[in-house]
């Protein structure tokens, strides 16, 4: 009868002699591939939107239409350093983060909704 132990420990036998480890760098290929894949399919992505929508922030103007993270629609009245005021209807101003923007909507969007 065969136990458990048997199967997951494997019994160590003397060796006639002292080897040098075998396979060099073939034991750390899939290793660096994994991290390849994970680099250009993750992070690399990532970087690039962050820069997209950090050139987007720098961009923002007065009379942008924009879109928040929280889903209002708004046209930009004011832009500071790091607060945008957006009227989001008659004499209804919000002030909001500039990284609480989501995207730029083309000129005409809001009056068409």
């Amino acid at each position: 009868m065969i136990s458990i132990s048997n199967l997951l420990i494997s019994n160590a036998y003397a060796d006639g002699g002292v080897s040098a480890p075998e396979g060099g760098i073939m034991q750390f290929l899939p290793l660096i591939a994994l991290v390849a894949v994970f680099y250009f399919l993750v992070l690399r992505p990532q970087q690039k939107r962050a820069k997209e929508h950090k050139n987007l922030m720098e961009a923002l103007q007065k009379g942008d239409e924009v879109i928040t993270l929280g889903g209002i629609l708004g046209k930009v009245t004011k832009v500071a350093d790091e607060n945008v005021a957006i009227e989001i209807a008659d004499n209804v101003v919000v002030q909001v983060q500039k990284a609480a923007i989501q995207n730029v909507l083309p000129k005409g969007t809001i009056k068409s909704i």
